[in-house]
């Protein structure tokens, strides 16, 4: 196996020994700084680490989870939650449905104020989402807008983006037309792709001179590579329950070394915690740690558009059989985290998980399977595949695709290409498909509801980086969507899932759970099925 990650390049000339060396090496590591101090060095600044560089801060452009998380200190939509993850009001004071579930009156409230004091009207919403929508704007997350009246029509260039189903009759009432109930809708609105903004212009400088947003926070300064400086919005309707009055983000794509700062005192707040350093953390802090499982999927999208893959069923299975998640689980996935031998996480609202059949199998019958698999597809020690594997720059990233194409190596002999890349690198390259054959991804939900996963691997999808396309799977989508009665909606997605596992588009490997590092300080935080952590819920106690 060779790994080729621009900064690092070796060749494997002694098998998975090796590998396994490389692995246990990497996962060991964990650091000896010491203890951090028990207060706080300012009671007004939250330091928060982040796990990569947000790749923009225009709530109608972003599609990374670093993204939105700082969006959300930023800006504010029509609903908002509470630390616990219940939608609560935002800058709707109120809303009401009619009988049929298909259309939302909003009632915004008149002291809702964009940071430069501007009120916050509905015409704001319609422009932004009618952007959202439009394909000249090209938004990766458009289709979180499709139960909206004519969004799929204008998202695929059939319809002008002027006839999506919202109007705004008076600037504090917004009427929104849904093209099917959708019981998620209130849900889906706390999402920031559907959060109004104030002009172009402010939306997409990310500058303070040009900054307007209408969050608890606005954007003081942006140094990529180094931190984002946010300070409170004074004109932010509920500001007098906004107690932190700074927060810094801090990008650090090594988890390592945000442990390294957080116990030198310089973070207040991780974003993630090496696995390794879990038995220590137990011992020595086990009041700071926040961890609880959460809606969220790894897996590895095979390159669909790759003949090599797209013709060739068996290997994509083989490919997906080979990986040991028990042994993952065991050593790696320390933190809660649960195999995935399906794509739907535990916990999903309305919808009972579905899985390979294969499962059950013992390790014997797999990896005799997998070998089986393999060699039908054309593949034998003398002619092995040799696949490249594309990964976002992060430790653990790297551990675990390390540990899996030792798995690989081992059952089925295929050489395999690490390529890692910086995050908003890695953003474009997943694009490329000329440059990778397997990439590690991961979806975390919008919203709780079974179709929020199962959309991006609709033919049409911006997020289908796999490429894969089957016409009975989107009727079955379709069908879904246009499904009133839950139980006969949930029996359409489940057989949806099933036809997509059948044909092994991607490799599920784990469900995540979030884990945090939270200074003793720190009050406010909890968790909830979407990893949402508002600093505007958190305060800082100075003695």
């Amino acid at each position: 196996m060779t790994l080729n990650t621009g900064k690092l390049g070796f060749t494997n000339r002694k098998g998975s020994a090796f590998l396994l060396a490389l692995l246990m090496a990497i996962s060991g590591c964990h650091p000896q700084t010491g203890s951090q101090p028990e207060k706080p060095i300012d009671a007004e600044t939250l330091r928060r680490g982040l796990d990569g560089e947000p790749a923009s801060l225009d709530p109608g452009t972003a599609a990374d989870t670093f993204s939105y998380e700082v969006i959300r200190d930023l800006y504010e939509g029509l609903a908002s939650e509470s630390a616990d993850g219940e939608v609560l009001p935002g800058v709707a004071k109120d809303w009401e449905i009619d009988p049929t579930g298909t259309q939302y009156t909003f009632h915004l409230r008149h002291d809702a104020k964009w940071s430069n004091g501007k009120p916050v009207r509905a015409q704001d919403f319609v422009y932004a989402w009618r952007r959202v929508v439009d394909p000249k704007h090209a938004s990766a997350d458009a289709e979180f807008l499709q139960p909206i009246s004519h969004a799929t029509e204008i998202i695929a260039g059939r319809l002008p983006p002027d006839q999506l189903g919202v109007q705004a009759p008076q600037d504090d009432l917004l009427i929104v037309k849904l093209q099917q109930p959708a019981p998620y809708f209130p849900q889906l609105l706390t999402h920031t792709v559907t959060f109004p903004i104030y002009s172009e212009e402010a939306a997409s400088t990310h500058t303070s001179q040009n900054w307007v947003s209408n969050g608890p926070y606005v954007l003081l300064s942006w140094i990529p590579g180094e931190k984002l400086v946010l300070t409170k919005n004074p004109q932010y309707w509920d500001a007098h329950n906004t107690r932190i009055k700074n927060v810094e983000y801090f990008p650090i794509t090594d988890e390592n070394s945000e442990l390294r700062q957080y116990r030198a005192g310089q973070l207040d707040l991780t974003q993630t915690i090496p696995s390794a350093a879990l038995p220590m953390l137990r011992r020595e802090h086990p009041n700071e740690l926040l961890v609880a499982p959460y809606l969220g999927t790894v897996y590895y999208a095979i390159n669909l558009h790759s003949t090599t893959y797209a013709d060739n069923s068996k290997l994509r299975q083989a490919l997906a059989m080979a990986i040991d998640r028990r042994r993952l689980q065991s050593t790696l996935l320390i933190f809660g985290q649960t195999a995935a031998y399906g794509f739907i996480p535990p916990g999903t609202w309305n919808y009972d998980q579905q899985s390979w059949q294969w499962k059950s199998s013992s390790d014997t019958d797999r990896i005799a399977q997998a070998r089986k698999l393999y060699a039908d597809a054309g593949y034998s020690a003398s002619k092995p595949l040799r696949l490249r594997c594309l990964i976002s720059e992060n430790s653990a990233i790297k551990t675990l695709t390390i540990a899996i194409a030792s798995m690989w190596k081992d059952t089925l002999g295929i050489d395999t290409d690490l390529i890692a890349e910086e995050y908003r690198v890695f953003l474009n390259s997943r694009k490329d498909f000329s440059r990778w054959d397997v990439a590690r991804l991961s979806w975390v939900a919008d919203y709780n509801d079974a179709a929020n996963f199962l959309d991006i691997f609709r033919s049409d999808s911006p997020n289908n980086d796999a490429g894969y396309k089957n016409h009975n799977y989107d009727m079955l989508l379709d069908t879904a969507s246009s499904t009133s009665d839950a139980g006969k909606r949930r029996e359409i997605l489940e057989q949806a899932e099933k036809l997509m596992l059948s044909e092994y588009p991607i490799i599920p490997v784990y469900f995540y759970s979030s884990k945090r590092l939270i200074k003793p300080y720190v009050k406010g935080a909890r968790t909830n099925q979407l990893n949402r952590l508002y600093s505007k819920h958190l305060y800082i106690e100075a003695n």
